[in-house]
C-alpha cells in the first residue's frame, strides 16, 4: 500500500485548478491594455474581459459528459491541451476578434476542469481525507492566481507588448500538467461503473483503503441500486434538495464579487488613486493573502466542517465589503484603507466559501447524477461570474456612486448567504459519498 498515492494523484489533477487561476487572474494585468489597444467601451470591454467566462459556462456544461463516457482522465488530458493551445494563441493573435476567439477557446477549458477536476479527485480519495485532497483543487486555483498577479507585476516594465507575455507564459504549467496526467489512474468508481473491477481494485488499493475488495463492493452496490435512476433526470424530484443546495451556494460564490474583484483588481487600486505599478503590486496582497488562508482552510475542512467555515466566512465577508463600500461613498480612502479591507474580504472568502464550493459539490449528488450535478453546479457559478465580470464595470464606472453600489450589493448577498447556511446548509464532513445521500434521504 502506498498512502501518499492519492495525494500525489490530487496534486496532479489539481493542477488543472491551477491553470483554471491563472487563466481566472492574468486578464487583470491586460485587460486596460487590450482597451486601449483595441479603442473598446466599457460595453465592448466589459464583453471582451468576459468572453473567457462565457466558454467557461460551456464547458461546465459539457465537461461532465465526456468524463462520464471516455472517462476523467482522458477528459484531464483534453483540458491541459486546450489550456496549452489557447494560452499561445491568445498572446500571438493580432486581432481582437480572435483573441476573443481564443480567450473563449480557454475558458472552456476552465469550465470543464471545474467539473471533472474535483469529481476525480473526490472519486481517488479516501472518505477520511477527501475534504482536503478536493480543497487542494481550490489551493490549486488560488496558487494560480498569486502567480498570475506576480507574474504580471514583473512582466508589466517589458514594454508595449508586456501584455502577450502576460498571457503567454501559462503555456509553460499548461504543458506539465498535460505531461503528467498521463501518469495518474483512472477513478475507480469510474472503472467499476464501466465493468472494470480488477483495474479498480488496483487503485483503491492504491490510494490507501484497508479493504480495496469491500470498497468495490460498496461502490457496486451504490451503483446497482442507481441503475436504475441513470437515465432519469436530475430534474425529477428526488435530487431537489442538492439541487438548491449546490445552485444557491454557486449563486452566492459569484455575488460576493469575488470574480469582479479578481479580474478588476488593478483597476479598483486605480479608483482609489494609486499609480498603476502599484496597483498591479497590490494584487499581488491579494493573491498572497488568497493563498495563505486557503491553505488554512484545508487544513481544518475536515475537522471543523464546511457549514463552520462558511459562517465564519459570511460575518468577516459583510464586514469587509461594507467598509470598502462606505470607503467609495465617503470618497475616503484613506491611502491604503480600501485595499487592507480587500484583503481582509479575499482572507475570509478563501476560509469560506473558496475552499467549500468545490468539496461540497462534488460529495452532495449520488453517483448516478454527480456528473449532471457537478455540471449544475458549475454552470450556475460561470454564468453568475459572465455577469457579475460583464456589469461591474459598467456599475462601478457609471457614476460617482458606482463603486459603493457595486459594494453594498455584494455585501447585502453575503449576509443572506450566511442566513442560508446557517438555517439550510447540511454538514457533510468525514461522511461517505453514499452516507451523504442516505441521510438526505435519497435512495
Amino acid at each position: 500500500m502506498q498512502p501518499n498515492t492519492a495525494f500525489r494523484n490530487a496534486i496532479v489533477a489539481a493542477l488543472g485548478g491551477f491553470l483554471f487561476g491563472f487563466d481566472t487572474a492574468v486578464i487583470s494585468g491586460v485587460e486596460k491594455s487590450i482597451q486601449q489597444l483595441w479603442h473598446l467601451d466599457d460595453f465592448w470591454h466589459g464583453f471582451t474581459v468576459a468572453s473567457a467566462l462565457v466558454g467557461t459556462v460551456i464547458g461546465s456544461l459539457v465537461g461532465g459528459l465526456p468524463a462520464e463516457r471516455y472517462g476523467r482522465k482522458k477528459v484531464l488530458q483534453w483540458i491541459g491541451l486546450l489550456y496549452l493551445v489557447t494560452s499561445l494563441f491568445t498572446a500571438l493573435t493580432t486581432t481582437w476578434e480572435l483573441f476573443v476567439l481564443f480567450r473563449f477557446l480557454g475558458g472552456i477549458g476552465v469550465g470543464a476542469s471545474s467539473v471533472v477536476g474535483p469529481m476525480y479527485i473526490s472519486e481517488i480519495s479516501p472518505a477520511h481525507r477527501r475534504g482536503r485532497l478536493v480543497a487542494l483543487f481550490q489551493f490549486n486555483i488560488v496558487t494560480g492566481i498569486l502567480i498570475a498577479f506576480l507574474s504580471n507585476y514583473l512582466l508589466f516594465g517589458v514594454g508595449e507588448e508586456a501584455w502577450r507575455w502576460m498571457l503567454g507564459v501559462q503555456a509553460i504549467p499548461s504543458l506539465l500538467y498535460f505531461i503528467l496526467v498521463f501518469f495518474v489512474p483512472e477513478s475507480p468508481r469510474w472503472l467499476i461503473k464501466h465493468n472494470r473491477k480488477i483495474e479498480a481494485e488496483k487503485v483503491l488499493y492504491s490510494i490507501g483503503e484497508p479493504d480495496a475488495k469491500a470498497a468495490s463492493l460498496r461502490i457496486e452496490d451504490s451503483l446497482h441500486s442507481e441503475a436504475g435512476l441513470a437515465k432519469e433526470s436530475l430534474f425529477n424530484g428526488q435530487y431537489n434538495k442538492p439541487i438548491l443546495f449546490v445552485v444557491a451556494l454557486a449563486m452566492f460564490n459569484q455575488l460576493s464579487g469575488i470574480n469582479a474583484i479578481m479580474y478588476y483588481a488593478p483597476r479598483i487600486f486605480e479608483m482609489t488613486g494609486l499609480a498603476k505599478d502599484t496597483a498591479l503590486l497590490q494584487a499581488v496582497s491579494i493573491g498572497v493573502t488568497n493563498m495563505i488562508f486557503t491553505l488554512l482552510a484545508i487544513s481544518v475542512i475536515d475537522r471543523y466542517g464546511r457549514k463552520t467555515l462558511l459562517i465564519i466566512g459570511s460575518f468577516g465577508m459583510v464586514i469587509s465589503l461594507g467598509l470598502v463600500a462606505w470607503s467609495f461613498y465617503t470618497k475616503d480612502f484613506g491611502g491604503y484603507a480600501v485595499m487592507f479591507y480587500l484583503v481582509a474580504f479575499i482572507a475570509f472568502f478563501a476560509f469560506s466559501q473558496g475552499a467549500v464550493i468545490w468539496v461540497f459539490m462534488s460529495e452532495i449528488f449520488p453517483n448516478s447524477v454527480r456528473a449532471k450535478g457537478q455540471t449544475l453546479g458549475s454552470f450556475t457559478h460561470w454564468i453568475m461570474a459572465v455577469i457579475i465580470s460583464w456589469a461591474f464595470p459598467l456599475i462601478a464606472e457609471s457614476s460617482d456612486l458606482g463603486g459603493f453600489y457595486s459594494f453594498l450589493l455584494f455585501a447585502l448577498m453575503m449576509f443572506l448567504h450566511g442566513v442560508f447556511v446557517w438555517r439550510v446548509l447540511p454538514e457533510t464532513k468525514g461522511k461517505s459519498l453514499e452516507g451523504i445521500q442516505q441521510e438526505l434521504h435519497i435512495h
